[in-house]
C-alpha cells in the first residue's frame, strides 16, 4: 500500500497528484479515467518543475488506476524525459507501479522500453514499499 498521508501535495488536477517525499523523490499518483491533453501536459510540466526545484531525478509512479496512453501522449512523454534529463544533467530514475488495465500495462511496457533507450532508468514493482526502498538506494 502506498502511504501518502502526511506528505505535502505539490500539485493536483484531474490527472492525479504530485507528492514530495522526504526520501528525495516525487510520488506521482495517477487517477483513473481518460485524460485531457492540456491537463496531462500541465501535470507533467509541474512534475518537471518540482524535480528541477528540488534538484531531484527520482520518482515513484503509481499507475495502477491509469488508462492506456494515447499515441500522442506517448510521443510527448518520450520527448519530455529527454528534455528533463538534459535540464537536470542527470538520468531520470523511476520506480513504476504498473496499471491494472492490461492494455495500459502493455502500452506502458512499450513506452518505458523506448524511454530506457533515452534518458530514463526504471524498475517495475508490484509493491510500493519495495519501490520506495529501491529509490532510496539508487544514486
Amino acid at each position: 500500500m502506498l502511504q501518502l498521508s502526511g506528505l505535502p501535495i505539490y500539485y493536483q488536477n484531474s490527472i492525479g497528484r504530485l507528492y514530495e517525499d522526504p526520501g528525495g523523490y516525487v510520488i506521482v499518483d495517477y487517477n483513473a479515467g481518460s485524460r485531457l491533453k492540456t491537463d496531462y501536459t500541465a501535470f507533467l510540466q509541474h512534475l518537471e518543475n518540482l524535480l528541477k526545484r528540488r534538484g531531484w531525478n527520482k520518482m515513484l509512479a503509481n499507475q495502477r488506476l491509469m488508462a492506456p496512453f494515447t499515441e500522442e501522449e506517448g510521443l510527448w512523454i518520450r520527448g519530455q524525459w529527454l528534455t528533463v534529463s538534459h535540464a537536470l544533467q542527470r538520468e531520470m530514475v523511476a520506480a513504476v507501479l504498473l496499471p491494472d488495465d492490461v492494455f495500459a500495462r502493455l502500452g506502458m511496457n512499450s513506452l518505458m522500453h523506448e524511454a530506457r533507450e533515452g534518458a530514463l532508468v526504471y524498475r517495475i514493482f508490484n509493491d510500493a514499499q519495495a519501490a520506495a526502498v529501491w529509490l532510496r538506494q539508487v544514486a
